[in-house]
């Protein structure tokens, strides 16, 4: 990429533990027009350390977008978007809840914790590209997101 490519491109942060999920959501995003790198964390601890550049994660990026299982191991998506939310550093950065969960109290307790878009995963291959290519083209091509 050159400097110019830099500067618009995008940086989405996955934090899933799901390593089929993982494949999957990469794969939906491989074809975007819309230049970005994923980077990926598999529990809600190395979530907040990246998040908050700790330890071997000094030099991470701060994300354009997060995209965010709730169901994580060693702490729980619900508490990594409680945190977040409650960061001033960090609680305008769009955080999307991608999850399995069909639960009404993981959906009304997000909402209350101020996560931008609670959204439940397919399992069907085709609709969940279409859901990720639709998190991509809103949260990435249309919506003004706050500058770094």
């Amino acid at each position: 990429m050159n400097a110019e490519t830099d500067a618009k491109s995008k940086t989405i942060f996955l934090v899933e533990d799901n390593k089929a999920d993982i494949r999957l959501i990469q794969e939906a995003l491989k074809h975007s027009s819309i230049p970005h790198q994923v980077v990926t964390v598999r529990d809600g601890m190395d979530a907040m350390a990246y998040l908050r550049q700790e330890g071997e994660y000094k030099n991470a990026l701060k994300p354009d977008l997060i995209l965010l299982d709730l169901n994580l191991p060693k702490k729980d998506g619900r508490e990594v978007l409680a945190e977040i939310k409650a960061d001033p550093k960090l609680k305008r950065i769009p955080v999307v809840v991608l999850t399995t969960s069909h639960n009404e109290d993981d959906i009304f307790h997000s909402y209350d914790l101020r996560v931008n878009c609670y959204i439940t995963k397919s399992r069907n291959l085709s609709q969940l590209f279409q859901i990720v290519k639709g998190i991509e083209e809103f949260w990435l091509s249309t919506v003004t997101l706050p500058s770094k």
